[in-house]
């Protein structure tokens, strides 16, 4: 099942084979961000339907938070795509960054054999 899995490589490609069929591209980043922060503000309204104190109304349209990321991965590829950002490398930068930096930072879990 996991070798069916997309990189974030594959996915950037994807994005940037359906963006390279329009002759107007990929839009300003600063266009991007504005559009990035509009996507965020659709997450955030359906966690606040879903886990928060906010029902739906009944006329509202049915998202899900699925979407909601989604869209969120769609924008931040077209950005990165834009500004050439390979995604993997900038993942593999925050975690060695997590993973040194802040190595010490949250209360780890303890290691099941000291319970023992």
């Amino acid at each position: 099942m996991e070798e069916n899995k997309k990189t974030i490589t594959r996915m950037q490609t994807e994005v940037d084979q359906y963006i390279s069929q329009f002759k107007e591209g990929y839009f300003s980043p600063l266009a991007m961000m504005a559009r990035l922060t509009e996507e965020m503000g659709e997450l955030a309204r359906e966690i606040n339907h879903y886990y928060g104190e906010k029902p739906k109304k009944s006329s509202e349209e049915e998202k899900t938070v699925e979407q909601e990321i989604g869209d969120i991965l769609f924008v931040l590829t077209c950005l990165a795509n834009s500004l050439n950002v390979d995604l993997e490398e900038a993942h593999d930068l925050v975690m060695e960054k997590f993973n040194t930096r802040d190595k010490d930072r949250w209360t780890k879990k303890e290691d099941s054999k000291e319970n023992e």
